[in-house]
């Protein structure tokens, strides 16, 4: 018969004596404890496996929102390929890319790339919104600086939408507003910008609050009542930042998308 190595025995000798000691200890332990003990180490296993799964599927994706015209789209490829693309139309269907961001793609290391989206700003386009949102890490909402007072009101009632949107509030995904074209003298700034939109949003706060439950169309409301509407209240973070698509004045931008998707 096939008997093992001498150095084999032993091992399996001293194996079996470790194994045996081993069924003593637990024996020795109260049922009470053991199961306790067994209960802390599962719960303690699944801890680290679900954290390793969020780490995972942490999300890359930064949603650009606005008016048409509002320099979404030169903002994008600056983003993009640090160009304005110039001669590119009005967006009829989202532009998405996954990318390094331009301002990084020299720089040595491991840099999580970006998966930026540009979604139309035509009213009639504005549903594809909701398609991205739930894989957002954070939403750009571009507003123009330039000729802003005109389109004042269409825009703050389009962020309106998206802050008091179910997805945007549960997850609070962070909001920019990103007051573009602030290279031209005649821009307005973005207290002023953000001054105004306070006070629209107020209006609007106001008046849909008044129509009865069976029409109301958003998720949540905002603010707090009896007080004067400020992005603050928000159940998420609600910042402003100027930039400049077409002389690629963007940094603010970056900076908002890096602290989203971290590196």
């Amino acid at each position: 018969m096939w008997k093992l190595p001498e150095g084999m025995e032993q091992w399996k000798k001293d194996l079996e004596e470790w194994l045996n000691r081993g069924i003593e200890f637990i024996n020795q332990i109260p049922p009470t404890q053991l199961y306790i003990a067994c209960a802390v180490l599962l719960l303690t296993t699944a801890l680290l496996l679900l954290l390793q799964v969020f780490r995972r599927k942490k999300s890359n994706t930064i949603v650009l929102a606005g008016l048409s015209g509002s320099g979404k789209t030169v903002l994008f490829y600056q983003l993009r390929d640090g160009s304005t693309h110039q001669g590119t139309v009005t967006s009829m269907e989202p532009n998405e890319d996954t990318f390094v961001l331009h301002s990084e793609s020299t720089k040595k290391g491991k840099i999580k790339p970006v998966h930026l989206v540009d979604v139309p700003g035509h009213s009639r386009l504005r549903p594809k919104l909701d398609e991205f949102l739930p894989q957002a890490a954070g939403i750009v909402f571009v507003v123009d600086a330039l000729e802003f007072l005109p389109n004042c009101s269409a825009a703050s009632e389009y962020l309106y939408d998206i802050l008091t949107n179910s997805t945007v509030v549960k997850k609070k995904i962070p909001v920019l507003i990103c007051c573009n074209k602030t290279d031209k003298v005649t821009a307005h700034t973005k207290e002023f910008i953000r001054k105004q939109m306070e006070k629209e949003i107020d209006k609007l706060r106001a008046s849909r609050s008044a129509v009865s439950e069976a029409d109301v169309t958003n998720d949540f409301t905002l603010g707090i009542p009896g007080q004067a509407f400020s992005f603050s209240q928000c159940h998420n973070k609600v910042s402003v930042a100027e930039a400049s698509g077409l002389t690629g004045e963007i940094s603010q931008v970056e900076q908002f998308i890096r602290e989203q998707v971290k590196p």
